[in-house]
């Protein structure tokens, strides 16, 4: 995956920027244990657009 993509902690630049606009999903996600919070980052990489990637952060607490 190109660097550009990825902020310094490997986090999808598009999903962090989607928590940043959704602070309860934000903070569930740092509730997490790593191996769940990882494995919600490698689901991530296959969603392409905008759109999509703000829905998946906004149902992320009901998973």
């Amino acid at each position: 995956m190109n660097d550009n993509l990825l902020n310094e902690s490997g986090v999808p630049l598009g999903f962090g920027m989607a928590l940043a606009q959704n602070t309860q999903a934000m903070e569930h996600f740092t509730r997490l244990p790593k191996e769940k919070r990882k494995a919600i980052v490698d689901q991530t990489k296959g969603i392409n657009s905008k759109g999509e990637m703000q829905a998946f952060v906004d149902n992320m607490t009901k998973m």
